[in-house]
C-alpha cells in the first residue's frame, strides 16, 4: 500500500519516527495542548492509530502561565536496550519574534527534558531536566554505545545569528547527566534558523539532517554529513533534500523538519511536516500536519528523494460521536496547560456528561475549562446539547472554534441583568491591533440547548436550537475561518498550532458555576 498524504490530519507538528521490530511510532509536537505529546503508531506507514499522550502528570510537565504557541516543541522518540527515550522542550517564554528582521535582544526560556518507558504506551518516568540552551532537543546513540544530545543554540544577543547551530554533549543514559564538554558542530547554511537535528550513521558517515528556513513557506530539509561525530560536515550537494519553497502550487507546503527511517526491507522515508493551504485564502487552518515519503540513498553516498512518492489526497470523512458515558475523556480530546484536570472537567460528577467547572477567562494562560479536538478536514460540521443555567453575565458556556488567547469564535449561553438567559457570540480576531467582536444578544431556549458550528473552508456559521426541537436558528453572522490559521496574526506573536473546536466554560466570579456537555458530534464532509 502507498501511503496517503498528510498521514496524520490536522495539527501534528515537527514528526519524530522511529521503528521498533515491526512497529512504526511517530511522536509530534503538541505546545500548550495537554497531555504532552501525541504518539501515533503504525505497522505499514499508511494506517496510523494514536496510542500515547505521555506526558501527563505534573512531574512530567506544567505548562500554566505558558504563553500561546510554547510549551512542548519538537519531541525526539528513540529506542535503544528495549527502552522508549523521549526528549522533548518546554518552552515557557517566546520572547521577540525572530522574523521580519527583528532588532535587540530576544531572551527565551526553553528547557530540554528527557523522559523513558519500556512500552510506549505506559507509564514514562518523570522527567529529567537536562539543558536549556536551544530548542529542538534529539538523541543519537552511537554505535560504540554512547548517547548524544543535541539541540539547536540559542543566541539572544543583539545582532548576532538567533540560530546559532547544532550542538552536541554526550549523554549519561542511566541518570540523564551530561558529560564532558558542549560543542558545535554545524553552524547551518545561508537559509537559517536552524532547528530540529536528527543525526544518523551509515557506512562510516555521521548525516546530520536538520530543519532550515523558518517553519513558514521557506522550510526545507538540509543535509550535512562528516566522518567524524564533531565534524566538519560538508552540506548536501544539491542543497535541501526536501522542501516546497519554489513549488507554491504544490499541495503540501511549509515541508520541512524531517526525520529518517528504516523499513526491515532495508527502504528509508521521511516523515515530515507540511501545510495544506486553502485555495482561497491561502491560509493553514488546519495548522501544521504530518506527512511521509520514500527516499534514496545515492552511489554517492547522498541522500535523496525517490519516485513514487506517497499520494496525496483524501481520505475517508470522519464522522465520531461521543456521549461522554465512561469515566475518561475521549482519545480525540485534549485540554489547555495544566496538570490538574480535575479542576476544569470530570466525567462523572454527573454520569453521561462531560461537567466542565467554570475557570478563568477564555484568553487565560493558566486555568481555562476549555476541552477541544482537532478538526482534520476543511468542511466538518459539529453538535453538542449543553445544560447550563448562568445565574449573571460573568458566567459563560459554549460552542468554540479556537486558535490561541488571540483569535477564536465561541458561541455562548450567558445571562443578562436580569438574569435572562442569553446566547451571543464573541470573536477575538488578530486583526488590526486586536479586536473583539459581540453580537447582539437572542433569548436562549429555556432548558439544555443544542449548540452547532458548520465550516466550509473559509466560512464559519453557528446556530441553536431547544434540545429536540426540529429547526436550527442560525445567527446571521458569517465568521471568518480563516483567521484561525497560522498565517492570520498580530505582529510579533508565535504561531505553530492550528484549530480545535470544543467545548467551553466561565466563571469570572470564581464560584466554580458547571456546564454539562450530554453530547460532542464531529463530522466531516
Amino acid at each position: 500500500m502507498t501511503p496517503i498524504n498528510p498521514i496524520l490530519r490536522g495539527f501534528n507538528p515537527d514528526p519524530s519516527i522511529v521503528r521498533v521490530g515491526e512497529d512504526y511510532y511517530i511522536a509530534t509536537s503538541t505546545f500548550e495542548w495537554y497531555p504532552g505529546v501525541q504518539i501515533h503508531h503504525s505497522r505499514d506507514l499508511v494506517n496510523w492509530t494514536l496510542v500515547a499522550r505521555p506526558l501527563n502528570r505534573a512531574s512530567q510537565l506544567d505548562m500554566r502561565g505558558n504563553p500561546d504557541g510554547c510549551g512542548v516543541w519538537a519531541p525526539d522518540l528513540s529506542h535503544k536496550d528495549g527502552r522508549f527515550h523521549l526528549i522533548f522542550t518546554d518552552v515557557k517564554r517566546y520572547g521577540r519574534t525572530t522574523v521580519d528582521g527583528a532588532k535587540g535582544a530576544s531572551l527565551r526560556d526553553f528547557h530540554n527534558y528527557w523522559v523513558s518507558c519500556d512500552r510506549v504506551d505506559g507509564e514514562w518516568t518523570d522527567a529529567v531536566h537536562l539543558n536549556s540552551s536551544g530548542f529542538d532537543p534529539a538523541l543519537f546513540h552511537d554505535d560504540d554505545g554512547r548517547s548524544w544530545l543535541l539541540n539547536m543554540l540559542w543566541d539572544h544577543r543583539p545582532d548576532r545569528k538567533r540560530f546559532a547551530g547544532i550542538v552536541i554533549q554526550q549523554m549519561d543514559l542511566s541518570s540523564g547527566r551530561l558529560l564532558g564538554e558542549r560543542r558545535l558542530i554545524f553552524a547551518g547554511t545561508e537559509l537559517g534558523f536552524t532547528e530540529g537535528p536528527h543525526l544518523y550513521k551509515r557506512d562510516g558517515w555521521y548525516h546530520l539532517l536538520v530543519a532550515e528556513g523558518g517553519t513558514e513557506r521557506g522550510h526545507a530539509v538540509v543535509m550535512a554529513r562528516s566522518r567524524t561525530l564533531f565534524g566538519p560536515y560538508e552540506v548536501h550537494p544539491d542543497g535541501p533534500v526536501l522542501t516546497a519553497r519554489h513549488d507554491p502550487a504544490a499541495p503540501l507546503q511549509r515541508t520541512g523538519h524531517g526525520d529518517l527511517v528504516e523499513t526491515p526491507e532495508g527502504e528509508t522515508w521521511m516523515a515530515y511536516l507540511c501545510g495544506r493551504p486553502l485555495p482561497g485564502s491561502d491560509r493553514c487552518v488546519l495548522g501544521r500536519e504530518t506527512a511521509i515519503r520514500r527516499m534514496r540513498w545515492d552511489a554517492d553516498g547522498w541522500l535523496r528523494c525517490a519516485e513514487p512518492d506517497a499520494e496525496v489526497g483524501a481520505v475517508a470523512a470522519v464522522n465520531e460521536c461521543d456521549w461522554f458515558d465512561g469515566p475518561i475523556l475521549p482519545p480525540a480530546f485534549q485540554w489547555l496547560r495544566t496538570p490538574e484536570p480535575d479542576r476544569l472537567f470530570s466525567l462523572t460528577e454527573r454520569p453521561g456528561h462531560l461537567r466542565l467547572y467554570g475557570r478563568d477567562t477564555i484568553g487565560s494562560h493558566f486555568e481555562q475549562a476549555l476541552v477541544a479536538r482537532r478538526p482534520t478536514a476543511f468542511r466538518y460540521d459539529v453538535t453538542t446539547l449543553v445544560a447550563f443555567e448562568p445565574e449573571h453575565f460573568q458566567q459563560a458556556a459554549g460552542l468554540v472554534c479556537y486558535y490561541n488567547s488571540t483569535k477564536y469564535h465561541y458561541l455562548h449561553i450567558t445571562a443578562g441583568d436580569e438574569g435572562e438567559k442569553l446566547i451571543q457570540l464573541l470573536s477575538v480576531l488578530p486583526t488590526g491591533e486586536g479586536q473583539s467582536l459581540i453580537t447582539p444578544p437572542l433569548v436562549a431556549p429555556a432548558g439544555p440547548v443544542e449548540l452547532r458550528a458548520s465550516v466550509d473552508h473559509e466560512t464559519l456559521r453557528f446556530a441553536f436550537r431547544a434540545e429536540g426541537a426540529e429547526e436550527w436558528q442560525w445567527l446571521p453572522e458569517t465568521c471568518d475561518a480563516s483567521l484561525l490559521s497560522d498565517e492570520a496574526t498580530l505582529a510579533g506573536l508565535p504561531n505553530f498550532t492550528g484549530t480545535f473546536v470544543g467545548m467551553a466554560c466561565q466563571d469570572m466570579a470564581g464560584t466554580g458555576h458547571p456546564a454539562d456537555f450530554r453530547y460532542f458530534h464531529y463530522r466531516e464532509e
